[in-house]
């Protein structure tokens, strides 16, 4: 039997740890926002040909003043033939008051037309496949929603949870995800990773995961807190998790070795995605044994 909850402590001042660091990012480098929370517009570019980042910047710099800090991503698709490469070049043009603004419909045409000139004047062939645009305003709005809608889930799930246990196990589950959330964020924000749809609804999935995980353990402890009145809280929390450690384990690896193949083989649009639930996979499997439990054991100890 593994010895889950003598070693508690330790695992706490590590998740601590994690959390400041992770804090400490956020606030310090800040996020790899993409388009949707930025606000500007997005340009997908494909050259027949192999080129760098350095080597679409160099050839588009000089087309409009917003393209001097254009921010240029290399992406990638599965069926993607060889000797193709696609960028995705954002960029957020201003208007004579230095507001953000969006392009007209001829605008984007001219532009489109400048950019597939200034490659095949140096010899290659491009195309704009897309062309997408994201004003402030609906920027802002999206990403005042989204956190919104984290804060509301995490609420919801403190209600849900008190209903069906008890108000301690849902302020050990809600503690737990604001810890998972936390520390995945952290993440994005110390790798630079696009934080962008796809990786918010790696956010919400990670929750509804981790939730899975911990009530998983919470009913186990339920039902020994029946059976069980001889026991101390520690040795009953510590045989509920040794009860469920099998299923938790085959359920977090599975998940894990697919979100990770995905990680590495998938396109840049689903990356995001991808990371946040690898990060997430191992964040909230470990916070459903080290955290969610342990303030469920000083809650009915007090």
């Amino acid at each position: 039997m593994i010895d889950f909850v003598g070693k508690r402590k330790i695992f706490i001042v590590i998740s601590l740890i994690l959390v400041v660091a992770s804090l400490i990012s956020i606030f310090t480098i800040g996020f790899n926002y993409g388009v949707e929370f930025l606000g500007g517009s997005e340009i997908i570019l494909k050259v027949n040909a192999e080129v760098s980042e350095s080597d679409v910047r160099q050839l588009i710099k000089d087309l409009a003043p917003e393209f001097e800090n254009a921010r240029i991503t290399k992406i990638k698709s599965v069926d993607d033939p060889k000797g193709i490469s696609k960028f995705s070049i954002v960029v957020s043009p201003k208007d004579e008051n230095g507001e953000l603004k969006v392009y007209t419909g001829e605008e984007k045409s001219v532009l489109s037309q400048k950019i597939v000139e200034a490659f095949k004047n140096n010899n290659y062939t491009a195309e704009v496949i897309g062309f997408n645009e994201t004003s402030g305003y609906a920027a802002q709005e999206i990403k005042n929603l989204t956190w919104k809608a984290i804060v509301f889930t995490l609420l919801a799930l403190l209600i849900y949870i008190t209903l069906r246990f008890q108000f301690v196990f849902g302020v050990g589950a809600v503690v737990a995800l604001i810890h998972d959330v936390v520390i995945t964020l952290g993440f994005y924000s110390f790798f630079n990773y696009e934080l962008n749809v796809a990786a918010v609804a790696a956010i919400l999935t990670l929750i509804g995961y981790s939730l899975n995980d911990t009530i998983v353990v919470y009913d186990r402890i339920r039902e020994n807190l029946r059976r069980s009145r001889g026991s101390t809280i520690e040795t009953l929390v510590n045989n509920s998790i040794n009860q469920v450690i099998k299923r938790t384990i085959n359920t977090s690896l599975t998940t894990f070795i697919v979100i990770f193949i995905l990680l590495l083989f998938s396109g840049n649009s689903i990356k995001p995605f991808a990371f946040g639930m690898t990060i997430g996979t191992i964040v909230g499997t470990y916070s459903s044994l080290y955290i969610a439990s342990p303030i469920v054991i000083r809650w009915i100890k007090k």
